[in-house]
């Protein structure tokens, strides 16, 4: 019963059908018992570092990037700019007057002082002198800030993209900003402390102080103000920001010209060995020919 079988194979054998017999196939230690009899074999499949470099790049996501050191630097260079924001206006605000803030409907002046004539009218126009003396200030410390803190937004949605794969002029650009903005911010900062005590040194706030002292408001001085040292606070705690930033860009910046410098190596290599393995079939065909 076994003798068609063996025709059977040396009439395939003398046609040139070389196939590997059933049992051979059952019995390899490359198929076992636990994995299907369709699954492909294993020298089919890439190898593991060509199956993974994908999966990583397509598992990245924006956030990813923009949560990196360098973005999150950015990302609180544009927490402390609102707060230089707020701080400053807050400041205006305090340090506007009583009578001021009365004009905006917050109280009667008349029911929280016991002012009468020249006195009321005297408290008024001096308020009003002295907001004014303080408007250059509030108007170069809101623009300043909203404009840092705009840009440093603009690069933080700008670096969604891997470093690599960003433009080296961006982050050049990243670098000159940040750079600038360290410095430019302590002299800022350094300026508005400057220009509150000349402007606390005038007549005009000596006489609003003894007005308002009379009344029992001693805390309406012409010392620097709680909100004026928070603007100075949060206005060098962004420059260090800004300085850390450009620290962390540089070391970006480095290791984005080390890659493609790595990768283009590994390029003009694959260049060179191509030749190399398109000749080994050529051999191989001629050969069996």
């Amino acid at each position: 019963m076994s003798h068609p079988p063996r025709s059977n194979r040396g009439h395939r054998e003398r046609n040139g059908d070389h196939r590997q017999p059933r049992d051979d196939r059952r019995s390899s230690p490359d198929r076992s018992s636990s994995r299907p009899p369709y699954y492909p074999e294993e020298a089919d499949y890439p190898p593991k570092h060509v199956r993974e470099v994908p999966r990583v790049e397509h598992h990245e996501s924006k956030c990813t990037n923009v949560c990196s050191r360098r973005g999150i630097v950015l990302i609180c260079a544009v927490l402390t700019n609102a707060l230089v924001l707020i701080c400053v206006v807050a400041a205006q605000m305090v340090t506007s007057g009583l009578s001021s803030a009365a004009g905006l409907g917050g109280f009667n002046i008349n029911s929280q002082f016991n002012l009468q004539g020249t006195e009321l009218q005297q408290v008024r126009e001096l308020d009003m002198q002295y907001s004014q003396m303080r408007a250059p200030g509030i108007y170069g410390g809101v623009s300043f800030s909203l404009t840092f803190g705009v840009l440093s937004l603009l690069f933080v949605v700008a670096g969604t993209k891997p470093p690599h794969l960003m433009s080296r002029k961006l982050l050049f650009g990243a670098l000159v900003f940040q750079a600038v903005g360290a410095v430019v911010y302590v002299v800022a900062v350094g300026l508005y402390l400057h220009f509150v005590i000349r402007v606390n040194s005038t007549d005009v706030c000596k006489q609003r102080e003894r007005i308002y002292a009379r009344n029992g408001y001693t805390w309406m001085n012409c010392d620097v103000s709680g909100a004026d040292a928070a603007v100075a606070l949060f206005g060098l705690i962004t420059a260090i920001l800004y300085t850390a930033g450009t620290v962390l860009t540089v070391q970006t910046i480095r290791r984005v010209k080390h890659y493609l410098q790595e990768r283009k190596r590994r390029e003009a290599e694959r260049q060179q060995a191509r030749p190399r393995n398109q000749r080994a079939p050529l051999r191989a065909d001629t050969t069996a020919v």
